[in-house]
């Protein structure tokens, strides 16, 4: 296997683990220094093979993933991947067209950044997509306040009981539930919910908020789990009475 090993003699070593997969030396390596002094332990996967088998061996923190490997796409890696692990992954590519953006978000991705990137920008991305998965259990349920979230089954329960969301409701909770504590803007859930190229009206936004406070059982005060923040977005609330 030809790949550089986890860093554990580093000062950083007992930081969360990035597996960076890029078949570039002279990315990988100087990129790989900056995220060790960032905090981060690292080890470099230099082909799609080794990806799939570091994942497997050394079960990273997250994946920041290059698209075009010498020996697998890496589109291909990320489904494989996405088969038994709910790990974060940032796609890497030379495209930055929105019909690539999509598929890779699609296929499991998490976030997706183009080359040429600033070293801070990915860092500052890694980041945020490990900030959504604090919540997230070994099996990849989110848990927020009594609801736990099931991308893998679409399910969603409320304490003991199952609440049956249609489809757009599950997503736009999840969308939430990814960012749980912080504000999601309007125009940010109507991209991601409902289509990346979407502009114009958010009235459908406000109805499907409505129909989601409903079935979760929203209360007022304390008891709310979706708040609303006026000219901005909505907020899942982590613990009751937490303001967004």
């Amino acid at each position: 296997m030809q790949s550089h090993p986890v860093d554990d003699d580093h000062p950083s070593a007992r930081g969360q683990l990035v597996l960076l997969v890029e078949d570039e030396r002279s990315i990988a390596e100087p990129f790989a220094e900056a995220l060790r002094r960032s905090g981060f332990r690292t080890t470099v996967a230099s082909t799609g093979r080794d990806a799939i088998a570091l994942a497997a061996s050394c079960h990273p923190d997250v994946i920041l993933l290059d698209l075009a490997l010498p020996d697998l796409d890496g589109r291909d890696v990320c489904q494989h991947l996405r088969r038994d692990s709910s790990v974060p992954i940032i796609m890497v590519t030379a495209s930055g067209t929105v019909t690539d953006r999509v598929v890779g978000l699609e296929l499991g991705a998490d976030d997706y950044v183009v080359k040429p990137f600033a070293t801070g920008e990915v860092i500052a991305r890694i980041r945020a997509v490990l900030r959504r998965g604090r919540h997230r259990s070994d099996d990849g349920v989110l848990a927020v306040q009594d609801l736990r979230i099931d991308p893998a089954s679409r399910r969603v329960w409320r304490a003991e009981r199952e609440i049956e969301l249609t489809r757009k409701e599950f997503d736009l909770l999840l969308r939430l539930a990814q960012d749980a504590g912080r504000v999601v803007t309007r125009e940010s859930l109507m991209s991601d919910v409902w289509d990346v190229n979407w502009f114009g009206s958010t009235k459908t936004l406000d109805v499907h908020i409505g129909w989601l406070r409903r079935k979760l059982g929203d209360g007022l005060g304390d008891r709310g789990y979706v708040r609303t923040v006026r000219g901005v977005g909505f907020c899942l609330v982590r613990e009751p009475g937490e303001a967004p």
